[in-house]
């Protein structure tokens, strides 16, 4: 992948940051990475400790788990992704992009320091969150996202 430069203006309208003030978006901006990556190129995958959330901000990617596929497109569910949410499933996982793409990385501590600072992310976590346990718990009790996301 290769780096890439996040503009307020287009962050504004990407629909996990819509719910931003400005001054909240500059924050996310300054503690944050964003990344252009190509069709085909693996964004993250098992082994990934590091519990860092994965933002699409444009184009396409899949989880690709267990033999299938689940695509998402920006405006899908799973616009999101952490590897915090797969700790407990077994076999090898990978988020691919699938056509060109950009997508943020916000490593963990920073993304609890949002949580803390009350960015307004509560039904994307809790949107995705649902579509991540149909994938890698299925059957399970889906309890609150920010329980599961959180580490405080």
């Amino acid at each position: 992948m290769k780096a890439s430069t996040t503009y307020l203006y287009l962050l504004r309208n990407t629909p996990f940051f819509t719910g931003l003030d400005t001054e909240q978006l500059r924050w996310t901006i300054n503690h944050s990475r964003e990344w252009e990556a190509e069709a085909n190129t693996v964004v993250t995958q098992n082994p990934d400790s590091s519990g860092d959330v994965w933002v699409l901000l444009d184009g396409a990617w899949q989880l690709e788990y267990d033999g299938h596929h689940y695509p998402s497109g920006h405006a899908d569910p799973g616009k999101w992704f952490s590897a915090k949410l797969v700790d407990e499933a077994q076999g090898g996982w990978r988020l691919v992009a699938t056509e060109h793409s950009y997508v943020m990385k916000i490593s963990r501590a920073e993304f609890d320091a949002m949580l803390q600072r009350g960015f307004a992310f509560e039904v994307h976590l809790d949107e995705g969150y649902r579509y991540y346990v149909a994938i890698f718990r299925p059957g399970s009790r889906i309890a609150s996202p920010m329980h599961e996301l959180s580490t405080h």
